[in-house]
């Protein structure tokens, strides 16, 4: 482990746009809210902000991306494919353990099945990961109870951990040991792992009481929502409050879900796009002859909450599906957001053992 002085985070960042186009969290000018994007100059980077608005899965999977294109030659009755590679190498600063924790959980999804995404891949292979401890939990976090955070603890290149005036400096790749001899960096002493701890602790001791009593519930709702023990009265409660605006999907660091469309140019060539989608959207499982087979909207959100907490869904990302950010309580309407559809069925349970 090594140790750099805080003043010295901007040639880290500098020294990593030399290569990468750089990205982190950035304060918008106008209301002062942290987002996660591309920046420009390095000293815009905000090592100490909050949690950015938006999650970094969009430099890795973008919102709507053209994986391909083809131009239909009529006379030689044939389609001419191309596939330009779009992809630069990337840097990304200041990235969150739970953050980090949903990178790895799309890493698992889009490289770790029967198939891998090569646009996916083609993202992930051509970038450097800065991790950032959370040296104190911002008010929507509870990934103490997902076990995303507050630190990283793998898939990094590097990790910082704020330490008073300086930052201690672990290496996770050889990427990672490159850079903190670039930077000449000097050793952290022996006592360092035990320091990075203790802050750890700290962390994790100053979360709010409701999210540590949290910790629990997650795993009994789990297990409720892998066996199918909820009444059909709370899934309709949690629908009823569902206003299927998609904003829980766009803002999940885990949330996997597109859809492909060909849309034709003005330059007679037809571009393949892969976008964004969500399965609070009705048309999500429309299949042909309008038929749909989560036409309700309590079964729809029924399948985004299996999604994130049930243990099959665990097997696949090695980890629940939610990694404790918070943001979809922060920007849903209707008050579903993880936290509280744990607490709703957490009231459940509870009712139903005072029986």
């Amino acid at each position: 482990m090594y140790i750099m002085p805080k003043s010295q985070a901007r040639a880290l960042a500098a020294a990593l746009a030399e290569e990468y186009d750089l990205y982190g969290p950035v304060l918008r000018e106008a209301s002062g809210e942290p987002t996660f994007d591309r920046v420009e100059d390095p000293a815009a980077i905000r090592l100490e902000a909050a949690i950015p608005y938006n999650p970094p899965k969009s430099v890795v999977f973008p919102q709507a991306e053209r994986v391909l294109s083809y131009r239909y030659d009529r006379e030689a009755k044939k389609a001419v494919f191309v596939r330009d590679d779009l992809v630069r190498p990337k840097a990304l600063v200041g990235l969150r353990a739970c953050d980090l924790s949903g990178l790895l959980c799309l890493d698992r999804f889009y490289l770790g099945q029967d198939y891998v995404d090569e646009f996916y891949r083609d993202h992930r292979k051509r970038m450097f990961i800065v991790a950032n401890t959370c040296v104190r939990p911002f008010p929507q976090c509870f990934c103490v109870c997902t076990d995303s955070g507050p630190a990283p603890r793998e898939g990094f290149d590097v990790a910082l951990t704020a330490a008073g005036d300086d930052y201690l400096v672990e290496a996770g790749s050889e990427k990672g040991q490159a850079l903190t001899r670039r930077l000449g960096l000097k050793d952290a002493g022996p006592g360092a792992a035990a320091r990075r701890a203790a802050i750890v602790d700290a962390s994790i001791a100053s979360f709010d009481g409701a999210a540590m009593e949290n910790k629990a519930w997650i795993s009994r709702v789990m297990n409720r929502i892998t066996t199918g023990f909820i009444s059909n009265d709370v899934w309709e409660y949690i629908g009823d409050q569902c206003f299927e605006c998609g904003a829980c999907s766009f803002v999940c660091p885990t949330c996997s879900c597109f859809n492909v469309e060909d849309i034709d140019s003005r330059e007679g060539r037809t571009d393949r796009v892969r976008s964004w989608d969500s399965c609070s959207y009705e048309g999500y499982t429309r299949m042909a002859g309008e038929h749909n087979p989560r036409r309700p909207v309590e079964d729809r959100r029924n399948k985004r909450f299996f999604c994130k907490l049930s243990y099959s869904q665990s097997k696949k990302y090695l980890r629940p599906g939610c990694v404790g950010c918070g943001r979809c309580n922060r920007v849903c309407p209707g008050d579903i957001g993880i936290a509280n559809v744990v607490t709703y069925i957490r009231r459940e349970i509870t009712k139903a053992g005072a029986k």
